[in-house]
């Protein structure tokens, strides 16, 4: 059986156990569901590892009490490369489910693809990773390092796990693989991200709430303060302006269609994109900043008052 039959034959799999692992509510967030579920996910992962070659597959924990699951594999040469495989098993949490147009928990097929909390990122990819592994069987020509994480979307502990343990994460190369592609249909190979800040910026301006109708005017006004600094993010074209970021790259590679990538995002009709170079220039090659959200007064509830 050559390898496309051995894959194919392998794929039956892989929708019922995602369908599984999707069913499990990994919110690695103990206000939000019971840390139980995170642990039953890492369970899973664990024991469809270990069925996979990584017999040594065991759990380690981090700082912020979640467990990763590691395990190495090793290949038919010792002196071979050493190839990480990751993905985290937690997932963000669904918020409004009522919101949802398919259950955020339950593995949904619709016009093809398939939909559920984690389905695409990242425990479709520990489906890949195994998958990939089942189909190569003992034909995988390196050795195999194993780490699936369990608070990536939150705490991100492994970071501060990973400087003390180095010697057993060494490799040659590391495959993160929710990176997605241009288009169904179209691999692709993703060798650089960009990095990521988050910043929180925290405005003071007056001891407390002033009525606006009194002092508005010349009383300063935090919420507008903070307003204006974010506006100077983004010019009128809506080009990144930090400064000491470049943003004039161009993307040498293959195309993103402006029709295309308005339909994969949702754009509306009338609203216009962000940048004066191309989609792939911009969301490929040039830095992004988005505000994530902002505290202030809502609407319903909200005073003549300056915020302080």
């Amino acid at each position: 059986m050559d390898l496309r039959e051995r894959i194919a034959s392998a794929m039956g799999r892989v929708r019922p156990e995602l369908a599984e692992l999707v069913a499990i509510r990994s919110v690695a967030d103990p206000r939000q569901f019971p840390p139980e579920e995170c642990a039953r996910a890492a369970r899973w992962v664990l024991d469809a590892f270990a069925g996979a070659g990584f017999s040594d597959a065991r759990l380690a924990e981090m700082a912020d009490g979640s467990h990763a699951v590691l395990g190495t594999r090793p290949g038919p040469d010792p002196a071979a490369p050493t190839v990480l495989l990751y993905a985290h098993y937690d997932v963000q949490p669904p918020l409004d489910e009522a919101a949802w147009r398919t259950p955020p928990f339950e593995l949904t097929e619709v016009n093809g693809r398939w939909y559920g909390r984690g389905a695409a990122d990242c425990k479709g990819n520990i489906a890949m990773h195994l998958t990939a592994l089942r189909a190569l069987g003992d034909e995988v020509p390196v050795n195999l390092t194993l780490v699936v994480e369990g608070s990536e979307e939150t705490t991100g502990a492994l970071e501060g796990w990973v400087p003390g343990h180095a010697d057993l994460l060494r490799a040659d190369a590391i495959l993160v693989c929710d990176a997605g592609n241009a288009a169904v249909g179209h691999p692709a190979v993703t060798v650089s991200l960009r990095g990521v800040a988050d910043v929180i910026v925290h405005v003071e301006a007056l001891t407390a709430e002033l009525h606006s109708g009194m002092y508005g005017g010349a009383a300063p006004d935090a919420l507008a303060a903070l307003v204006a600094m974010l506006a100077t993010l983004r010019d009128a074209r809506g080009n990144t302006t930090v400064r000491g970021l470049d943003n004039t790259q161009v993307w040498p590679g293959a195309p993103y269609p402006a029709e295309t990538f308005r339909a994969d995002a949702g754009v509306l009709d009338g609203v216009s994109l962000l940048g004066d170079g191309t989609v792939p220039d911009m969301v490929w090659s040039r830095p992004a900043v988005t505000i994530l959200g902002i505290d202030c007064p809502p609407v319903v509830g909200s005073a003549p008052a300056i915020t302080p």
